[in-house]
């Protein structure tokens, strides 16, 4: 997979029986245990290593402890027995123990993401397996492996056997041949909804090389008031998904509430209450239903934008700080900053064309008629309130976002 050039996931719904939503609920469980029983057997080994003493109990421990992280797919199932039922995906096992190797790697090598902590009990499901082809297949593809399309409507996934789908593209079913499907992850979601998603590897670019007549560049300017203004003037209106709903959820979430207390004061596990559980789905519904607009309209914008320009650069955000703002946060949360740019980085890839992000330092204060920054000399710093301005030095009247929007561009162009 990793040495083929091309790469693409797809992401399918599929409507499983009542054996196989029981088959993908024990592999979601077992999938959880292994994760977290690898990071309780570490946690025991930092505590114990803290003994200078030598007891011999100890070090014993120890060694059995590092015995079984060597090879934790024997380890675990050595001495939890119900790991070796026939119902659960060995495959899935091996990729439980990736996560949990991977998750360690990003905190040794990034630093920003923490320490691997134990994976709680939801109502989601979800767990990872692989797809296997047989070393005699002269062409490997999405037709002859472990996880194979068996026709536009039925797909075959290890263990839960041939299951109905919908949601993939007719470019991608009449290229089955030439197309390998690597790790394949089967999920539910908090309403219920089942997924297939498959990442896919090729020797053949999966779109469209875009070859624009004319060489143009662009820089967008992110803000909350609009969803973005770009370097020609134009403007993208935000459209506060979030907010266009809020009454109406938080109205089903005290629902929800006072139907949790009932259910306590009658001595109900929640999984049992079926008023609460009724409830719950039409929360998940609303804040899905949020999720899909939001997500809709993102994939709508980046597109765009990647196939009308061979060089898009934009603000380098961190959300994680900005939203330590708590009279931003909510709507900095709504309009989906960091999605939209990661949609961005992968599409110039897909597509053939440049992304690149800029230090957004005095973007808004700097005129970009002759350079002059705001605060210097006897001047005053713009501040949020300020939407428009006149340079005192060339006396150039800015409308904010444009005048942001061009200076990024200068800066990414400048950068390159």
């Amino acid at each position: 997979m990793a040495k083929l050039p091309y790469h693409y996931g797809v992401k399918l719904r599929i409507f499983p029986s009542n054996e196989q939503k029981r088959l993908i609920k024990r592999n979601s469980d077992a999938s959880r245990f292994i994760y977290n029983e690898m990071n309780g057997m570490n946690k025991e080994l930092f505590l114990l290593r803290q003994v200078k003493i030598p007891i011999e109990l100890v070090q014993k421990r120890i060694q059995t402890l590092e015995q079984r992280l060597k090879t934790p797919s024997t380890g675990i199932s050595n001495v939890h027995g119900w790991l070796n039922d026939n119902d659960l995906d060995s495959l899935m096992k091996a990729n439980a123990i990736k996560n949990y190797r991977a998750a360690w790697n990003l905190f040794r090598k990034v630093h920003r993401a923490g320490i691997p902590v134990f994976h709680k009990k939801r109502i989601e499901q979800k767990y990872q397996t692989s797809c296997m082809y047989a070393s005699k297949l002269a062409l490997p593809n999405m037709k002859n492996g472990s996880v194979r399309i068996i026709n536009f409507r039925h797909i075959q996934l290890p263990k839960l056997g041939s299951l109905r789908f919908k949601g993939i593209s007719k470019e991608i079913f009449n290229r089955l041949d030439n197309i390998r499907i690597g790790t394949t992850t089967i999920s539910m979601d908090a309403t219920g909804r089942y997924y297939v998603s498959m990442q896919l590897a090729s020797e053949q670019p999966f779109v469209n090389k875009v070859n624009n007549e004319t060489a143009t560049s662009i820089g967008i300017d992110l803000n909350i008031d609009n969803f973005l203004t770009d370097s020609e003037g134009k403007i993208v209106a935000n459209p506060r998904y979030y907010r266009s709903v809020k009454g109406t959820l938080a109205k089903a979430q005290r629902k929800l509430s006072r139907r949790a207390l009932r259910a306590k004061k009658e001595h109900k596990p929640l999984s049992n209450a079926k008023n609460y559980q009724k409830q719950r789905n039409v929360v998940a519904a609303i804040q899905r239903k949020i999720a899909n607009r939001r997500k809709n309209f993102l994939h709508l914008v980046s597109t765009t934008l990647i196939k009308k320009h061979d060089l898009v650069v934009a603000e380098e955000l961190r959300s994680k700080n900005t939203l330590r703002n708590h009279v931003l946060a909510m709507s900095i949360s709504d309009v989906g900053w960091r999605t939209f740019l990661g949609m961005l980085a992968y599409k110039a890839d897909l597509y053939g064309q440049k992304f690149i992000t800029v230090n957004p330092r005095n973007t808004t204060q700097t005129c970009s008629a002759c350079g002059f920054v705001m605060g210097t000399g006897t001047t005053n710093k713009l501040t949020l309130a300020d939407r428009d301005w006149t340079c005192p030095q060339c006396e150039t009247y800015h409308i904010r976002d444009h005048n942001a929007a061009k200076n990024i561009l200068a800066k990414g162009i400048a950068s390159m």
